[in-house]
């Protein structure tokens, strides 16, 4: 089939000379063109729905690398050909739709066309040419692996017994056209050895998976996470051994065909029934992630609140005092520098001014944390803020013998917020980050800031020691780690994504802390 194709196109030697001409050119330029490809995956839903993490995404970059350069050197035979083909069957299993396929051929096609024109003639002409014929050979063994798994799909459905597909389609007619398609729960129903019989349209939804891919299948072991799969069956195993059971509700996590997690609200329910006994338990289950996550942020913006209240009444009523006793430290410290006083009399002043001073400083903050102003909203450049940030704290972290790095990416963006507030709440935890990577004599800081569909996402690393318990509130007003802390920091942080509508997470262990503030593109007015 690859020589019919090449055939086809005319891809000839001369071609594969022209290319092999063209490789040390766009050598250089290839890790350039990948972090384009990227940046234009990220920037829709469906794409970006396949990629996990920064992890997977920097061994997909490598790979992309690795195929462009291919692309030029060859050999253009049948293990160039398995390879792509292994290519788009990567892509058939992670889910990317094959639309997308098209589309990002064509983001390479253009990067690679504008270095083959700073080409001389008649080289110019040559390697863009060869350029339109290998890409459109790519693209179509890409493509044909997605043929191939529909066809292998259809197979599959064609050896089911044939008298049970035609039970199985009489009685679907019968549900499907009913309100479990409508229903937005998950509706999935399960024969006596657990397996998949009933997949309504929202499970299709949460889960990814289609429907013709999980009949058949056992449900454990195709989206429960498999910490949790024996815990799941052992419920719905008590269903059916006590018929005195008649149903149990429990929250469990359910993974995605992407490979991520969300959190549903099962009840499961043994009904069996004579006229149709390829279902006997049904699992209904309601995704309750979003939900979960607004009523956390709820609950601690209440507390937040009420901490706030209390903080802005006690500010109030210590700030005066504090301000009239530092008056008569300044006018004692001078009195004694006019006399004769000992020094330890004159050094022991000096401490209580300290401290007056340390106490103002945090009545400060807690007037900053009870009375917060309203964001002012206006168009923001992503990169400027960052660096700003990271320029601020340079000579903190040499100090502490800590190297800040950024990782910006390559194409710079405009969101809308408040620059000063966002300004704060990341030197908050660039401090903390330069703190807990100095702990141990030094260490690394990373500012790392991407682009997704809808959102901004700032993330800051450290190598440091990680916080002393998972279970820890650090949002939590007043609770700190630090021997001087405040413990207003991260709840400062806490308030000012919120007032932005979006959400600040942590994820730590020993040897490395990340937190994460997701910022919508366009914050509340």
């Amino acid at each position: 089939m690859f020589d019919e194709l090449k055939r086809y196109v005319r891809f000839t030697p001369a071609d594969a000379d022209a290319l092999a001409g063209f490789g040390p050119l766009a050598e250089p330029h290839l890790a350039h063109v990948v972090d384009l490809f990227y940046e234009r995956i990220r920037e829709h839903e469906d794409a970006h729905a396949v990629i996990q993490d920064e992890a997977q995404l920097a061994r997909l970059k490598a790979t992309l690398v690795g195929w462009l350069r291919t692309l030029c050197s060859g050999p253009h035979d049948e293990s160039y050909f398995e390879n792509r083909a292994k290519i788009g069957r990567v892509h058939v299993r992670i889910g990317l739709p094959q639309r997308y396929m098209p589309i990002a051929m064509s983001v390479l096609r253009v990067e690679l066309q504008s270095l083959a024109a700073t080409l001389p003639d008649p080289q110019r002409n040559a390697v863009r040419s060869a350029l339109a014929r290998i890409l459109d050979l790519d693209l179509a063994i890409m493509l044909e692996t997605y043929r191939d798994d529909f066809v292998a799909r259809l197979q599959r459905v064609e050896r089911l017994e044939r008298d049970r597909i035609e039970r199985a389609l009489a009685r679907s007619e019968h549900r499907y056209v009913s309100a479990i398609e409508l229903a937005k729960v998950l509706i999935i129903g399960l024969d006596a050895d657990g397996r998949i019989g009933l997949f309504n349209r929202e499970a299709e939804r949460v889960t990814g998976l289609a429907r013709d891919e999980v009949l058949g299948q056992p449900f454990v072991e195709t989206i429960v996470p498999e910490e949790t799969r024996r815990d799941f069956a052992a419920r719905v195993r008590h269903l059916t051994d006590d018929p005195g059971t008649t149903d149990q509700v429990w929250e469990a996590p359910l993974i995605t065909r992407a490979g991520k997690r969300r959190t549903v609200r099962w009840q499961v329910t043994y009904a069996p029934h004579a006229g149709d006994e390829d279902i006997v338990t049904f699992a209904v289950g309601q995704d309750v992630t979003d939900s979960n996550a607004l009523l956390e942020r709820t609950l601690r913006n209440e507390k937040l609140a009420a901490v706030g209240t209390l903080a802005a009444g006690l500010a109030h009523e210590i700030r005066n005092p504090l301000n009239g006793a530092l008056l008569h430290v300044t006018f004692l410290e001078r009195a004694l520098q006019r006399s004769s006083v000992g020094k330890e009399a004159h050094s022991a002043l000096m401490i209580i001014g300290d401290e007056i001073r340390r106490l103002s400083a945090l009545v400060k903050d807690f007037l900053v944390f009870a009375r917060p102003s309203p964001p002012q909203i206006k168009a923001t450049q992503l990169f400027e803020l960052c660096e700003r940030v990271a320029g601020v704290l340079s000579k903190d972290a040499a100090t502490a013998r800590v190297t800040i790095a950024t990782d910006l990416g390559t194409s710079d963006h405009t969101f809308h917020v408040d620059p000063q507030k966002i300004e704060q709440a990341l030197l908050n935890l660039l401090q903390n980050a330069v703190q807990a990577a100095g702990s141990n004599g030094g260490g690394n800081v990373t500012l790392r800031a991407r682009r997704l569909p809808r959102e901004i996402h700032i993330e800051i690393e450290d190598d440091g020691p990680g916080l002393p318990s998972p279970e820890a509130p650090i949002f939590d007003a007043f609770f700190t780690t630090k021997p001087q802390g405040t413990g207003l920091g991260l709840a400062i942080v806490q308030r000012i994504a919120s007032d932005h509508g979006g959400t600040v997470e942590v994820d730590s262990r020993p040897g490395k802390t990340l937190f994460r503030l997701a910022l919508p593109l366009r914050a509340p007015a």
